[in-house]
């Protein structure tokens, strides 16, 4: 299967929030899109597209600039902060080639690790993770106590 990976761009915008709300449905695509004009305008974060030959958007990745994550030895880090690729192209390179960008422009740029997390349930996560070369670092269970 022939895949494209780039950068997303601002005319990408509408495809993208679709991924996304795919990845991320407590958000609405219009909450999406408005998260992604940010992300656009700031410097820390990057998104790349996986499009088929007749352009048809079938994965998207995002990364981070992060000042820390759990299990990284370099500060700042380069977090993979979500990908997402469609169910129909999955286990098709589509994942490996949006990775193999990222860590392309990311090695460009002087670094050195990229980290990721998963839920502590989603095996499959886990298993994408593996499968791509990430090695785990680390359990963690967050808690959160609202204050009144």
């Amino acid at each position: 299967m022939s895949v494209e990976i780039s950068k997303m761009r601002e005319c990408d915008s509408r495809a993208w929030a679709d991924m996304r709300f795919k990845l991320w449905d407590s958000l609405s695509v219009d909450e999406h899109l408005v998260d992604i004009e940010r992300m656009l305008k700031g410097g820390k974060r990057t998104s790349y597209i996986a499009r088929l030959r007749n352009n048809v958007p079938v994965g998207f990745a995002e990364i981070s600039i992060r000042d820390y994550a759990n299990g990284c030895t370099a500060h700042p880090v380069a977090f993979l902060e979500g990908i997402w690729v469609d169910p129909k192209h999955r286990r098709k390179g589509v994942g490996r080639g949006l990775l193999a960008e990222i860590t392309n422009g990311l090695l460009v740029q002087g670094f050195k690790e990229l980290c990721s997390d998963a839920g502590i349930r989603d095996r499959r996560s886990h298993q994408a993770h593996a499968d791509w070369g990430f090695t785990e670092t680390d359990r963690v269970v967050y808690f959160r106590k609202a204050l009144e």
